[in-house]
This record gives C-alpha cells, structure tokens and sequence, in this order.
C-alpha cells in the first residue's frame, strides 16, 4: 500500500464527510480543490485500487427510511465455511453488512453477523428466518439482537494536519 500524497489528503479531506448531494458530485468535489472532474475520479480510483480506501459507497439513515428496527442477527456455523457462508449471507438483498468475529467461549458462540433493517421487528425476524433457511444445517445456534439507539456512526477521519482524528 502507498503512503498519502499530499493530494489524497486534500481528496479525503474534501469527500470523507461524504459526497455533495448534487447531479454532479466528483465535478462539485473538483472545484473544491481547485481540480478537474477527471482529476478526481482517476485519483478517488487510483486510491481504491490501491487500497488506501476500501471504497465508495452511500451511507443510508434507515431511521429516516422508515426501517425503525435494526437486528443484527448472530450465527453459529463452523469456521471452515463461515467465510463461504458469510459471503452468501452478505449477498442477500436485505443485508446490510455482514463479518466473520472470533467467539467468546463459553458465553459467545457465535461467529457470524449480519445486520438486517425492517420495518418492524417482525420484518427483522422473518429476514432471519431466510437467513437460517440459507444456511441449513450448518446453522448450530443463532439470535436477533436490536438496537437499543441510535449512535453516531463515522469511519476514520483525517484531521486538518492530516493525521487520523480519533475525536470524530
């Protein structure tokens, strides 16, 4: 991976707290900076492919969306599928994320999360359901856990001197 230039800090800097919500966001971003359009996007690309940035993407309020029940469903699979199975949960429409974590024996089983959105926990329940029906018999033990409130949610973020800011 290579280091920032001071260019990428700029770029970040300009897009980390997201993309304007205008017809044409990157042209918007460019006359921030002082850059041409094509500019950013070879540049927002060239970082990507990289992996200085792991991408590009929308970041919904589900709240604001109607989907008032957030589960984050927890499996227990075995750990030598739990990567082949996670990337067939993570591809089902209504998931919104989904991650391999160690368990915490005894108390912890689990090793596999996905987090669903509904309108109702009911909704949340049924997505489960799909879920296990997909996982089969590899499926030993699950649970929907629901969010209590709502908390801020930011990735890292660069701060003006362009060193990562753990305020934000």
């Amino acid at each position: 991976m290579s280091a920032l230039t001071a260019q990428d800090r700029q770029l970040i800097a300009a897009t980390q707290g997201g993309l304007p919500l205008v017809p044409r966001p990157y042209e918007h971003v460019a006359q921030q900076l002082g850059w041409t359009e094509q500019q950013v996007r070879e540049r927002l690309s060239a970082m990507l492919q990289s992996g200085l940035i792991r991408r590009i993407g929308a970041v919904p309020n589900h709240y604001r969306l109607g989907y008032v029940a957030n589960g984050m469903t927890v499996w227990n699979v075995a750990d030598e599928r739990v990567d082949e199975l996670g990337a067939q949960v993570g591809a089902l429409p209504f998931v919104s994320h989904c991650y391999r974590r160690p368990r915490r024996l005894p108390l912890w089983p689990y090793n596999l999360f996905a987090m669903v959105h509904g309108h109702t926990r009911e909704e949340c329940f049924e997505q489960a359901a799909q879920i296990q029906a997909l996982l089969g018999e590899a499926c030993r033990a699950h649970d929907v856990l629901f969010s209590s409130r709502i908390l801020k949610k930011t990735g890292l973020r660069l701060a003006q001197s362009g060193n990562p800011s753990a305020t934000n």
